[in-house]
């Protein structure tokens, strides 16, 4: 895949960063639009070291006139780009609706939402002559339960929503649509809170399935299959990386109990 040009917001760090690696290893360029411009030159770097073509574009995905400037450079520098994933985005912390940040607010639905639609805009226009295309949007397991987060849980479930629109109206050039929807990513900054005692993993894990959560390239690796031929009929979907999370948040907590502990 010489010409293959994957295209990642958000991809100075976390899942962003993962998504990048793994595109590169798959034989593709890889272009990072951040605002973080030190991790982004460092994540650039890895991507050629892997022998692959990389640049990094500081962009500030809510700003649609920058992301249309990015999506040019892009097509003038690299070429047909064929994969677009939309990472980019602001993290919350728990809030009541009655009380919550009204300016934060704005800000994440201009970054997290808006940002994901302006980059899928600029770049599947990018797509639309080749006939070809996937992109791949970042949910959460957000989009499919209730968590006192606001902003970005509703945010969640509009961009999964978002997705299925965007699969439907573009499916006709060729160009598929998916989403990931992972639950809680063992990053670096979550490994850090549980290790300070900022956050009690059994509490974390008590839901899940699964006895572990999944890792970046995890989530990765599920990207990479959906933006591949192997999902070449595969289109608007969300596809939880989740331990499980989403079957076995109701289960455990039964009021009958669980069977196997009685």
């Amino acid at each position: 895949m010489t010409n293959a040009v994957a295209v990642i917001t958000g991809g100075s760090s976390g899942l962003g960063e993962a998504a990048a690696l793994r595109f590169a290893r798959d034989g593709y360029d890889v272009v990072l639009l951040d605002v973080d411009k030190t991790g982004g030159e460092r994540v650039a770097d890895v991507v050629r070291a892997l022998g692959r073509k990389a640049a990094f574009q500081f962009c500030d995905v809510g700003n649609p006139a920058a992301v249309d400037a990015a999506a040019q450079m892009v097509s003038e520098n690299f070429g047909p780009v064929e994969v677009l994933v939309t990472s980019a985005a602001l993290q919350p912390n728990p809030e009541c609706i009655m009380t919550m940040d009204m300016d934060w607010h704005d800000k994440m639905w201009r970054v997290n939402y808006f940002g994901t639609v302006y980059t899928c805009q600029a770049f599947a226009r990018l797509m639309i002559p080749n006939n070809k295309g996937s992109i791949v949007t970042l949910g959460s397991i957000h989009s499919r339960m209730p968590l006192p987060l606001p902003g970005y849980n509703v945010i969640k479930v509009a961009i999964e929503r978002f997705t299925q629109l965007l699969a439907v109206e573009l499916g006709r050039f060729t160009i598929r649509v998916n989403c990931v929807g992972p639950t809680h990513v063992m990053t670096p900054p979550l490994l850090k809170a549980i290790a300070e005692g900022e956050r009690d993993e059994s509490k974390i894990m008590a839901p899940h399935a699964l006895p572990y959560l999944p890792e970046p390239e995890d989530v990765a690796g599920a990207i990479a299959f959906l933006a591949s031929d192997q999902a070449k009929a595969i289109t608007g979907v969300l596809l939880p990386i989740d331990s499980g999370i989403i079957a076995g948040d109701a289960f455990v907590t039964y009021a009958g109990g669980i069977p196997w502990l009685k």
